[in-house]
């Protein structure tokens, strides 16, 4: 098998036509995504979009574990450390370029079908969530563990979790609540559930079906043979689904103050929400809030103008110390034990949470040029 950590073929289909097939190439590192990868996706996802012979696009990953694990940040915590508050170039790159592939995938033009199996986390949602079809399995697995690294739920979740049902995309920003096929089909992330064991019977349909080469026409044939595949397929029940009501009691209102005393004085039998309650209280502070101001502020942004403003708010959470700390605990060091500045919510300011949202230089280029 080749090295490269994407690997590109082209489906051929019954009638002439062709399905654009990208796969992730990374399973030691559970698929996460690199720079390397988004800048060998996107400009074949660019390719694609203008080949008229290209009827759609599957992308999914190598291994059993993963779809992808979220974004390769050793690089980026190189930079964080040697640039502190200062203008951070390489992050500048890794999140301008990220933000555009996904913004590329939102918009694709063609049927999209996302093959989300196993572990699928931050940058994997990212890649996942803008997709016309996407895939669960028994064994999917996805949160947005941002709140436990010093980030936010970036990557376009700002756009994904404002749109989910009542307030529960609140509650996963804050809480990083693991989510099961079931869940993910609730919340709006995912389409349908598919047994794994039934790929190759999809990736068989792909190349019988008589695709059009009409974006409508052919996501509408993409639907019925993922509903095809996927009758009859027992999955997990959906913890989101049972836990609704809580949810959005324990989310009331417009203060995170008032929300978070919700949190630490939860009382339940149930060890899903007790658990998300906990990962909140041992998360960062400055990620809760920030994570807050943004599900206020993007309620009527279009989606271009969100992914602009998660890139200032990235570039923010570079030039403050939580991101680099958190990395540290969870990835470097593994000692699981941030040290977070500020330290609690009480000490978060709004003028803190400005100066992670204010321009730092230039906007990203292939931002500027989001519609």
């Amino acid at each position: 098998m080749t090295d490269s950590v994407v690997l590109f073929e082209e489906i051929q289909t019954a009638n002439g036509r062709r399905f654009g097939h990208a796969t992730l190439n990374a399973p030691a590192s559970l698929n996460s995504l690199s720079v390397d990868m988004v800048r060998l996706l996107t400009p074949k996802l660019r390719e694609w979009a203008a080949d008229a012979g290209i009827v759609g696009v599957l992308l999914d990953a190598v291994g059993e574990k993963s779809f992808c694990a979220g974004g390769d940040l050793r690089q980026l915590y190189k930079t964080l450390g040697e640039c502190g508050a200062n203008r951070n170039a390489y992050a500048e790159r890794f999140f301008g370029e990220e933000y555009e592939l996904d913004h590329l995938i939102h918009t694709f033009p063609k049927p999209f079908l996302v093959w989300g199996h196993g572990i699928v986390m931050g940058g994997g949602v990212g890649l996942m969530s803008g997709a016309s079809h996407r895939v669960v399995t028994g064994q999917t697995r996805i949160a947005m563990p941002e709140i436990s690294i010093g980030l936010y739920p970036d990557v376009g979740g700002s756009w994904f979790l404002r749109r989910m049902p009542g307030r529960v995309g609140l509650f996963l920003a804050l809480t990083a609540a693991p989510l099961n096929a079931a869940d993910a089909v609730f919340c709006g992330l995912a389409d349908i559930g598919v047994p794994q064991e039934r790929k190759p019977d999809v990736l068989q349909a792909l190349a019988a079906a008589d695709w059009r080469a009409q974006p409508e026409a052919d996501r509408a044939v993409l639907s019925r043979l993922l509903i095809e595949a996927g009758e009859g397929a027992a999955m997990p029940a959906s913890k989101v689904r049972e836990q609704f009501d809580a949810i959005n009691a324990l989310m009331a209102g417009d203060d995170l103050l008032d929300i978070a005393k919700r949190l630490r004085n939860l009382q339940s039998d149930d060890p899903w929400l007790q658990t998300a309650a906990k990962t909140f209280m041992k998360g960062a502070p400055s990620s809760a809030a920030l994570g807050f101001a943004l599900w206020q502020r993007v309620h009527r942004m279009s989606l271009a103008e969100v992914f602009r403003l998660e890139y200032w708010a990235s570039l923010g959470c570079c030039a403050h110390s939580d991101f680099a700390e958190g990395i540290r605990a969870l990835l470097v060091d593994k000692d699981r034990n941030p040290k977070w500045s500020p330290a609690t919510l009480e000490e978060i300011t709004p003028a803190y949470i400005d100066d992670h949202l204010r321009p730092r230089g230039e906007m990203a280029p292939e931002l500027v040029a989001l519609t």
